[in-house]
């Protein structure tokens, strides 16, 4: 197979990957998936990967591949993993599991490298632009700040005792996260470089997002908009700057998932439990494409472009 210029997928509780070409809507390869669904994915900073994140193992995809055939397994969390992403140069894979664990993955040798211990089940990580902090949000509404260096917490927040945190995000210039809740509520921190190297929070603002839960939280390549995507069957796209709504997404008929923007921040995919998957420009904050063929709830997508 020829590498696609545009690397576009999707999996779903229908226990498969579907891979689009995302200007036709065509789905070109499926890789069926038997042993368990796939919570998230995540496609190498090369094109060459995708990761799946499934219960309770981590799978390795070719993408210029027929082969349904995973290049590598990763064995080692107890439970469903939630979160999966890698360093910018590919070098090496994070992770984060319902069993309580972020772990870190050499991909040039077998087995885990690193794990941390946030006990609480862990729903979503992210890796701070540095490349030498991950942050995590877990079940019981804890963020931690794993120093990569010192291999130790750094830094423990709990916006809301209690309330699961569903997803982060933050700034590709690493001067802002933002934390999703299961009350629909987005708390936004400044993100300032402390004395010891360390990252410290300053509180920034409080939004209300939306009346359900937030089930991803995105914010544009160009650090301008920040997306929500929520139980309410929308997904709602904020200026950063003063987090005035810009605009509504709606179309889509149940639960919103997951969603990613294009690297240009022009265009944002979104997955949805309806079984599909939607392409909408951020211009016109108008869907311009569908792509369907999951028989089952689409629960993340994974777009590079």
């Amino acid at each position: 197979m020829s590498q696609p210029c545009v690397v576009l997928a999707t999996a779903s509780y229908d226990h498969t990957i579907r891979f689009w070409e995302a200007e036709s809507g065509r789905c070109y390869r499926t890789i069926q998936y038997p042993d368990s669904h796939v919570n998230r994915l995540e496609i190498t900073p090369d094109k060459r990967h995708i990761a799946a994140a499934c219960n309770p193992h981590i799978r390795l995809f070719d993408v210029n591949s027929n082969s349904p055939q995973p290049v590598m397994t990763y064995d080692s969390h107890t439970n469903n993993v939630m979160a999966v992403g890698f360093q910018c140069d590919g070098k090496w894979m994070y992770s984060g599991s319902e069993d309580g664990t972020v772990k870190i993955w050499d991909l040039r040798a077998p087995g885990c490298q690193r794990e941390y211990e946030s006990v609480a089940a862990v729903n979503t990580v992210v890796l701070h632009p540095n490349q030498t902090e991950l942050i995590s949000g877990d079940q019981n509404g804890n963020i931690r700040v794993w120093d990569l260096r010192a291999n130790s917490c750094s830094c423990e927040l709990v916006p809301e005792v209690d309330t699961p945190v569903r997803s982060l995000t933050v700034m590709w210039d690493g001067t802002m996260v933002v934390a999703a809740n299961n009350r629909g509520t987005c708390y936004v921190w400044r993100l300032l470089r402390g004395k010891q190297t360390m990252t410290e929070f300053e509180p920034l603002h409080k939004l209300q997002a939306h009346n359900g839960h937030i089930l991803k939280c995105l914010l544009s390549p160009a650090n301008k908009y920040l997306a929500t995507a929520s139980s309410d069957k929308t997904v709602k796209i904020w200026n950063v700057d003063g987090f005035k709504l810009e605009k509504v997404l709606t179309g889509h008929q149940r639960w919103v998932w997951d969603c990613v923007f294009s690297v240009d921040g022009e265009f944002l995919v979104t997955a949805s439990s309806d079984m599909t998957a939607r392409l909408w420009s951020m211009p016109a904050g108008k869907e311009v494409k569908v792509y369907q063929g999951h028989h089952k709830a689409t629960v993340c997508c994974a777009l590079h472009d």
